[in-house]
């Protein structure tokens, strides 16, 4: 589906394969096109999403989580199931948007670690649903582009606190 500027247009039948994810993985599940819901949205990734873009998406969202009963802890982007192989949908998308209205897995608030380590954050981020077969660097990288988007550097004890929260391991 691509949701441009507010509307949306159904390319392949959400019971079909659309083959829109490609090669990666999520809770330990691969093969994401047979079993996932691909929703393709028009942004160039330079500036927020346009208001009637997110206005369209929660109303497709909340169809397409009712109508399949798919929890929203399963609602991911690209980056989420590819890291470093995928960036989309990029450092300007409104997740925190999502998840005050329950369309997307709530981030977790518990602090992080005095003495964070990346080994420890992988395990973490693995057990939240970041299963692909990467480096923990690389999942640093995709946590925080969900979560802190424009973070860089090495990590720290705020990187954990997303996904340590029980709520995002649902």
């Amino acid at each position: 589906m691509i949701c441009k500027t507010g509307r949306v247009t159904q390319l392949v039948p959400e019971g079909l394969r659309a083959w829109h994810a490609g090669a990666g993985e999520w809770r330990g599940l691969s093969d994401m096109n047979s079993r996932s819901i691909g929703i393709e949205l028009d942004n160039d990734g330079q500036g927020p999403f346009t208001e009637p873009l997110m206005q369209s998406l929660e109303v497709l969202l909340r169809m397409i989580l009712h109508g399949w009963d798919i929890p929203c802890v399963n609602v991911i982007g690209h980056s989420d199931m590819a890291p470093g192989r995928k960036f989309d949908p990029g450092p300007w998308f409104d997740w925190a948007r999502l998840e005050t209205q329950g369309l997307a897995a709530r981030r977790g608030h518990d602090l992080g670690p005095a003495d964070p380590d990346l080994e420890n954050f992988a395990k973490l981020a693995r057990l939240a649903g970041y299963t692909a077969d990467t480096d923990p660097e690389t999942l640093l990288a995709a946590v925080r582009l969900r979560f802190r988007p424009f973070k860089s550097g090495p990590i720290e004890p705020e990187d954990f606190t997303p996904i340590r929260h029980r709520a995002t391991w649902a």
